[in-house]
């Protein structure tokens, strides 16, 4: 009989994994656990205890950084695979699971339907002859080497891959393998996941190859498992049901979801909201229930099709009350850097992403050309972001997968701000109070169509005032909003003073936040 051993690769929300956890082992299953390396490591140390003494439950030897598209993902999974089958000898598979996913049938469907079918379960598609890349790089994923992570270092990722374009510095695949693509959601049997292991060891040229290419977990198992297994005994489909919207951003779901899930001809679903406590429940009770029937009808992806299509006016899919205002998410937290001098904000941000990671975006409401990734047209003109700005930053904390966002705004910006402020995540603000010389203010009142090159300097001298009490103005209206989590940091202040409130923004270490305050030329014009 079939016994899974769960391979669990997660970040977040220690609770929610102790609980999947529990639930998956209750009865008689296996998990191992790779949990981000960047993560808090309180919440890990919070899991390792709950879990520790769960016979069922193994942690994978070493914890990494992972990073989206990054080589790390797949090394933190093979260490994770690693420690599954070293604990787990009784495993016959080995079953790719995120936080975000849940079990859709009993634990007794799913041994029968793995004990049914002598094959492994992974999307597995021609790289170059198929068309399951629909936009953005292909070939070059793979014929050249990609050191940095392109969400990150966006405009380093593109010049490195420019760079070698020029140079010409591509490079062969290795010409014994097949490149394959798919979902990285996939089960294996047990002899798989050992051939892999050997080849790798045997192979160390393969590993290195793919430790530079382009979202190698689409690529690196889907590849090795078409290379060491008859065509025969693999099912080209992925076993955790998931679907994406017209944007490209993974559908999630929601307690009136339960039926429609149950189903479906699969074992798991993914990504499941966070708030769809009711559906958690349900799903994790479901597992280790016995004797329950399943009625396939399979429609998940046509209905959702049809009614998005209708624009979410029907009952089943209907927008959910705490959605009607599209809220980012009660988990989610938005840090707001509020700033009339661009520049400063932006040398902060800078200095703020570097130290901690989290995702920062600046003037996306303010500046066209800010970068943006591809959200399906959403965020091609600064009039559409304004219009869809809940939607737009929901799209942000996917993309990023990262329940943390640092966006920059301006103080003109109040609209936005009572906005984002009155949603139900965690909303901070940070104003960033500068000095503004005469020379300032000219060049601002030049670059806001104010005045031009033939100004009389008599004229402007007129205009200074209203300028600067407009910037006051701005500065006031948000103090007076009274928002609740409001803080400020003055270019007068010391970076000691500074540092307390960057602290608290941030929820960063009082050691961190200082070395934040003291960047180099932070408030230099």
């Amino acid at each position: 009989m079939a016994n899974i051993a769960f391979i669990l690769l997660c970040h977040k929300d220690p609770d929610a994994i102790i609980r999947q956890a529990l639930s998956l082992t209750a009865v008689g299953d296996y998990i191992a656990i790779h949990f981000d390396a960047r993560a808090d490591a309180a919440a890990f140390k919070t899991i390792h205890t709950a879990l520790s003494d769960n016979p069922n439950v193994a942690f994978a030897n070493k914890r990494i950084k992972c990073g989206w598209g990054e080589w790390s993902l797949v090394q933190a999974t093979l260490y994770a695979v690693e420690a599954a089958v070293e604990a787990f000898p009784r495993a016959t598979h080995f079953y790719m699971l995120s936080g975000d996913c849940q079990a859709i049938k009993t634990a007794e469907y799913a041994h029968d339907y793995l004990d049914r079918t002598e094959a492994d379960f992974i999307e597995s598609f021609d790289f170059f002859a198929s068309d399951w890349i629909k936009t953005g790089m292909k070939e070059e994923r793979l014929i050249y080497r990609h050191f940095l992570n392109e969400r990150n270092n966006k405009w380093l990722f593109y010049k490195s891959l420019e760079l070698q374009k020029k140079l010409g510095l591509s490079r062969k695949v290795p010409e014994d393998l097949e490149i394959q693509i798919g979902s990285q959601w996939w089960c294996l049997r047990r002899r798989t996941v050992e051939a892999i292991l050997d080849f790798i060891k045997q192979r160390p040229d393969v590993k290195r190859f793919f430790s530079t290419t382009w979202i190698p977990d689409e690529t690196f198992f889907q590849t090795l498992v078409r290379h060491l297994v008859p065509e025969q005994e693999i099912e080209c489909r992925t076993l955790t049901f998931l679907m994406f919207s017209d944007y490209g951003m993974p559908v999630t779901f929601y307690n009136d979801h339960f039926d429609l899930l149950l189903s479906q001809d699969f074992l798991f679903a993914r990504k499941i909201s966070p708030e769809a406590l009711e559906l958690k429940e349900r799903l994790g009770s479901l597992y280790s229930a016995k004797g329950v029937n399943f009625e396939i009808s399979n429609e998940g992806r046509s209905l959702y099709k049809f009614l998005s299509g209708k624009g979410r006016i029907g009952r089943r899919f209907a927008a959910r009350f705490w959605e009607k205002e599209s809220t980012l998410g009660r988990e989610r937290e938005l840090l707001i850097v509020v700033c009339k001098k661009w520049h400063v904000a932006k040398r902060l941000v800078s200095r703020i992403r570097k130290l901690t990671n989290i995702p920062c975006i600046e003037y996306l409401f303010n500046e066209e050309h800010t970068e943006l990734p591809d959200m399906g047209g959403i965020q091609t003109t600064l009039g559409k972001r304004h219009r869809h700005r809940r939607s737009l930053m929901r799209m942000m904390f996917d993309y990023y997968d990262s329940d943390r966002m640092v966006v920059c705004m301006d103080p003109g910006n109040l609209d936005l701000l009572e906005d984002f402020c009155r949603d139900r995540a965690t909303t901070r603000l940070l104003e960033v109070q500068c000095n503004f010389s005469d020379d300032y203010l000219i060049g601002h009142a030049t670059r806001v169509g104010l005045a031009g090159d033939r100004t009389p300097v008599e004229t402007l001298m007129r205009l200074l005032p209203t300028i600067r009490n407009d910037i006051v103005h701005e500065s006031d209206r948000i103090r007076d909003a009274e928002f609740e989590n409001y803080l400020c940091i003055h270019e007068e202040n010391s970076a000691e003073v500074n540092a307390k409130a960057l602290a608290t923004f941030l929820s960063a270490s009082r050691e961190q936040a200082l070395e934040i305050a003291r960047t180099d030329h932070l408030f230099a014009d």
